[in-house]
């Protein structure tokens, strides 16, 4: 049995398989500001004739970089270790963005991020030694709410396919640390019907074993 480890990680990988990338700062910020400038104000003639006043030009405005969305700007607040069968979720105030989910092996912990803020976390169950949950950087390929295993005849609620051969995220009744999965990210099913709500294809999935991530680095396998 794996021991849990009392502190929460959150990770992240890079493509291709090549080295794993910690941190980085943001490199950009809030959408610039800009105060339109009214036109000089012209001086009326002597007699009372109309003076038409002069339009403000037109101000371009500094586009946000898309690569913002994935600053981590948001970690919830958990105030003790996540244990198997426990959850947090909080959308209040998130903007609608693009939506990637890290899992963290050695933490046996989930999180999903919309536009760079955890909206949620949970602890997971994973694969066991002979069949252990894949390392790397998978897509939401397949999305099924009642799905059942067509190798092991088990319920798999929610389920959000990550490899055609089985592996995928999805709602467990056994959420303890005793129980393994034959590869899949087992989570509680009410929470995995929250991030199946959340999530569409093609949405990218990172499993590392150990990598950390703190506020305001970049998720940059996204």
């Amino acid at each position: 049995m794996r021991r849990m480890m009392t502190t929460r990680a959150i990770a992240f990988a890079v493509l291709g398989g090549s080295a794993v990338l910690i941190g980085g700062l943001a490199l950009s910020g809030s959408p610039v500001k800009v105060r339109a400038v009214e036109g000089a104000r012209v001086a009326k003639a002597a007699v009372a004739t109309p003076v038409a006043k002069v339009a403000p030009k037109p101000v371009a405005v500094a586009a946000e970089d898309p690569a913002d969305a994935y600053v981590v700007k948001r970690v919830l607040n958990v105030p003790e270790p996540l244990r198997h069968g426990a959850y947090y979720w909080d959308t209040e105030g998130v903007p609608e963005g693009p939506i990637v989910i890290t899992v963290d092996l050695v933490a046996q912990t989930l999180s999903i991020f919309r536009s760079g803020y955890e909206i949620g976390t949970a602890a997971v169950i994973y694969g066991a030694d002979e069949k252990p949950t894949p390392l790397g950087v998978f897509k939401i390929t397949q999305k099924d709410a009642h799905h059942v295993s067509n190798l092991y005849g088990a319920p798999m609620p929610y389920m959000m396919r990550l490899t055609n051969d089985g592996v995928s995220i999805h709602g467990s009744a056994l959420m303890d640390g005793k129980y393994a999965t034959h590869g899949c990210v087992g989570v509680p099913t009410a929470f995995a019907k929250l991030i199946f709500e959340q999530v569409k294809l093609g949405d990218r999935v990172i499993v590392t074993s150990g990598e950390m991530l703190a506020r305001g680095g970049r998720i940059t396998a996204a």
